[in-house]
């Protein structure tokens, strides 16, 4: 006799941010791969967006909430990064999990232009170049001074072939997805999303 067994349901754990970031931030970085400044500097700066307020009668969620399930989302793959699970980690709608992936990553795109700008002529640039190259050495080793962004990447996968260049899509595993990097400038802990 085979018994089947149903996965346990578990309540949402976003609302236990707040407390992670204070007393256990280790934790609070393994959810969201960033640190709760980092955090809480990214929300102040995309919570200006004119996609995080409506004239609608019916709310949105926090920008911290939406930027939470955007960076757990982008800070996960395989299993834990579905949309379905996702949603259950944040109390949500898949269809919610989704709108919070639009508005961030629309907010994300509009400030492109303030975050990736290394002008080899400008002196300012120059010398935020040499301030990271010194700062990994100083953690890190001699050797990695060179490259001065620390990059992270994760695959998005698609429920079907794109109709227009599907092919272009196929990635090495075999899925259908869209690539993402996020570049985490360590001198300054900007978060970048190319």
């Amino acid at each position: 006799v085979f018994l089947t067994s149903t996965k346990s349901s578990r309540a949402p754990q976003i609302h236990l941010l707040d407390k992670w970031k204070v007393n256990n931030p280790k934790h609070f970085l393994r959810k969201l791969c960033v640190q709760p400044l980092v955090f809480d500097s990214i929300v102040t700066m995309l919570s200006t967006h004119d996609i995080f307020h409506n004239n609608s009668n019916n709310p949105q969620l926090p920008v911290q909430i939406q930027l939470a399930i955007f960076l757990n989302a982008a800070g996960h793959y395989r299993n834990p990064a579905t949309s379905q699970d996702i949603a259950d980690w944040a109390g949500v709608s898949v269809g919610t999990v989704h709108n919070c992936y639009k508005c961030v990553m629309i907010t994300i795109l509009d400030h492109h232009n303030e975050f990736i700008h290394f002008n080899q002529e400008d002196p300012a640039d120059i010398a935020e170049q040499e301030r990271a190259k010194a700062y990994v050495e100083a953690k890190t080793c001699a050797e990695w001074k060179g490259g001065f962004l620390c990059v992270d990447g994760t695959p998005f996968n698609l429920f079907q072939k794109p109709g227009w260049h599907g092919e272009g899509f196929f990635d090495r595993k075999s899925n259908y997805s869209l690539s993402n990097q996020v570049c985490n400038n360590m001198l300054n802990s900007q978060i970048l999303l190319t």
